[in-house]
């Protein structure tokens, strides 16, 4: 396969699923919103912050209000993670590779995308947390269809390494901005407040009820755990990156347990430790530290893979300098 036509698949499904985990962020935020006491402290700015773009929000939109915190969030073309910009990069790159995906994939984001793309032309909708429910709906049927049109070769295993990634990375940065971030004070742990945030945040990653069938009661040990740990949970980072890990391999056509190139040995060296991790380590030394070093090895994983796989050339590893689309 061409790295072109490798990084586009890639890179298309990495921006479906940002677009449906951003929807997914603003929408656990509306709810918490709507359940919170009277007199709590507005939750959008966190939001914003999450995102590490709060400059650029400041310079364009200054009050963190729900209008404007959607409008940057959902609809701002001009900032490259809103959904709405995600959406059209998704589009580009499945328009120049239409022959390697299936029609059927290729109408349901162009579809998706128009649906953003015509919203935003309209005054801010009336309810919110429908339009981020079927952008959610649009993201799951444009996956199922990939998966159930496209032939799982080298092209598939592209998708889903991009897929798969990128969901590891948004379902940790959604743990972070719960326990870095969101919760008021100290004294609300163990709190009311603080179950309901939990709840919340099990909600955003859609794994609520997944979690109460395995363990009832809610607390913070217990979510860290079934959001990072979990082996059977499809959005807990150990379950993405295992799955990350598969598809790298069957790219590579190098046996699981070995490596052939730097990518593979990144993320096998990422997939052992999620393996021998426990739960009271990573609370004791620091859930957000934890989350932060996650973060920086995942870049240091998709740095690895644009050199393996989608430079022109190859790159010295001790000189890589990552391009992005993103």
């Amino acid at each position: 396969m061409l790295s072109r036509v490798a990084e586009s698949i890639y890179w298309l499904s990495r921006y479906v699923e940002r677009a449906e985990n951003l929807a997914r962020f603003i929408d656990v935020t509306l709810n918490l919103i709507l359940d919170e006491p009277v007199g709590s402290r507005p939750q959008w700015e966190p939001l914003i912050n999450a995102t590490g773009d709060e400059e650029i929000f400041a310079e364009h939109y200054g009050v963190a209000n729900q209008e404007n915190a959607i409008r940057f969030l959902a609809f701002d073309q001009d900032y490259p993670s809103s959904i709405l910009a995600c959406l059209a990069k998704a589009r580009e790159n499945a328009r120049t590779v239409r022959e390697a995906i299936s029609s059927e994939a290729w109408e349901q984001l162009n579809e998706a995308y128009h649906f953003v793309r015509d919203s935003a032309n309209a005054p801010l909708m009336a309810s919110p947390s429908e339009f981020f429910r079927v952008i959610r709906q649009h993201s799951h049927l444009f996956n199922g269809i990939l998966d159930g049109t496209m032939s799982h070769n080298e092209g598939w295993h592209f998708a889903d390494l991009g897929r798969r990634l990128e969901r590891a990375d948004k379902t940790s940065r959604i743990l972070d901005v719960k326990y870095f971030t969101l919760l008021p004070t100290v004294q609300d742990v163990g709190t009311t407040i603080d179950d309901l945030q939990w709840s919340e945040v099990l909600r955003a990653v859609g794994g609520f009820e997944m979690y109460r069938k395995r363990y009832h009661a809610i607390t913070i040990h217990r979510v860290v755990e079934f959001l990072i740990l979990d082996q059977d949970f499809p959005r807990a980072a150990r379950f993405c990156i295992d799955r990350a890990n598969e598809s790298l391999h069957r790219i590579s056509d190098s046996p699981t347990g070995s490596y052939s190139n730097l990518a593979e040995q990144l993320l096998g060296r990422l997939r052992a430790d999620l393996a021998y991790a426990d739960v009271d380590s990573i609370i004791d030394n620091g859930v957000h530290e934890f989350v932060d070093h996650f973060q920086s090895r995942l870049n240091d994983v998709g740095n690895a893979i644009h050199d393996t796989f989608f430079a022109t050339r190859p790159v010295d590893a001790q000189q890589r300098q990552f391009q992005t689309q993103s």
